[in-house]
């Protein structure tokens, strides 16, 4: 059993080194993230976002204009989420502590 578990691993590191080999080189102006057209002939989201994002919130952080304007309900359900686990934690860990 753990000689197939080896094998297994072994072919996981195979797949990814190989995967890692074909990307292209860093900072690579030809590679395909790097292009501004995507093959429907439109332009990519990500690039509207860099080119638009000061335009559209006037804010000069391009990473908050992102989660807070462009993504901004899909930030407040992330958050959703986190303060629910949050409070389920602090009632599940406060459920023994109850005072006389």
């Amino acid at each position: 059993m753990k000689t197939l578990q080896y094998l297994l691993l072994l072919t996981f590191l195979g797949i990814l080194i190989v995967a890692v080999t074909n990307l292209p080189p860093r900072g690579d102006v030809t590679a395909p993230v790097h292009q501004h057209v995507n093959p429907a002939g439109t332009i990519v989201a990500g690039t509207y976002f860099i080119q638009h994002a000061y335009e559209d919130a006037r804010t000069p952080n391009m990473l908050t204009v992102v989660l807070a304007d462009y993504r901004a309900f899909d930030t407040l359900g992330e958050v959703i989420v986190v303060f629910a686990g949050g409070l389920a934690c602090f009632f599940i860990l406060n459920r023994g502590r109850r005072k006389p």
